[in-house]
């Protein structure tokens, strides 16, 4: 079993630069814990004993640095997460999009889920959409993480009992099946979402997107490694665009050119030129 008594200072140093090159997330000396605890997880995994030699190993193969990355990352969510986002999107934005497309014949809505860990959230993104926009309106939605093993899940569509709180009971009886053990979710809403991996330290490639969901993710990067992410998910929207960022997360302060916004449901970002 791996012991990582000998993860020295330095040897802390040297991960957390990588990590932070890597995918600009940042460990302090009050997280150092968290790293030490899934660093050890992954050493016992691979047989290895020793955190310097294992350092030697993700600095060559880009496969294993991309196993490791994703075992230090906190996958929390679950289906309706924050049901004011979701009020906000139904109530506001949607209705918005649809107000400022009058006439054109583009009727498509661009989402990307951003960080979307299992799945949760581009699906009740898909359901909601599915019940909202009325024809011949259509959307297509990009869900992306950093977590491999996140993505294999969210891929599948299926969820224990234990992982479907918080679905309204209507969205449940119509977009789900009941399996043994859980609930899968139903193959023409799995088909509007396409699943990616992607590292939000680079360029994601997309653009002219209507709404971006990022919640909850970039409290683990620094205010550098923020403004960064925050100014990629501005090239990737379209003029007149909506961010949504976790409650707990702000812009406040930092070099970015969203306008803030609140409404009756929650506060939000726009892209407004």
């Amino acid at each position: 079993m791996a012991d990582l008594a000998f993860f020295t200072d330095a040897d802390f140093e040297q991960y957390r630069t990588l990590i932070y090159a890597e995918s600009g997330i940042t460990f302090t000396a009050t997280n150092r814990s968290i790293l030490e605890s899934r660093l050890k997880e992954r050493l016992r995994e691979k047989g290895i004993d020793s955190v310097k030699t294992y350092f030697v190993t993700i600095s060559k193969d880009k496969e294993e640095l991309k196993a490791f990355l994703d075992s230090i990352t906190t996958n929390l969510t679950r289906f309706f997460r924050n049901q004011a986002h979701f009020d906000a999107l139904e109530k506001f934005v949607v209705p918005e999009l649809i107000k400022i497309r009058k006439g054109s014949p583009n009727t498509t809505l661009k989402i990307w889920s951003a960080g979307c860990s299992t799945g949760e959230e581009p699906y009740t993104i898909a359901m909601l959409l599915n019940e909202i926009l009325p024809p011949p309106w259509r959307y297509e939605i990009v869900a992306s993480d950093i977590s491999l093993k996140c993505l294999m899940t969210a891929k599948e569509g299926f969820y224990a009992d234990s992982r479907i709180t918080g679905i309204p009971d209507a969205y449940l009886k119509k977009y789900f099946d009941k399996v043994e053990g859980g609930y899968k979710v139903h193959s023409d809403i799995m088909s509007k979402i396409r699943f990616d991996y992607h590292n939000l330290k680079n360029d994601s490639g997309l653009r002219n997107l209507d709404v971006v969901f990022c919640r909850n993710v970039i409290i683990y990067f620094d205010d550098v490694a923020q403004t960064g992410v925050i100014n990629r998910f501005w090239d990737s929207m379209a003029s007149k665009s909506f961010l949504f960022i976790g409650h707990s997360e702000s812009l406040f302060g930092m070099d970015t050119k969203f306008e803030f916004v609140k409404t009756e449901w929650a506060t939000l970002y726009r892209k407004f030129i």
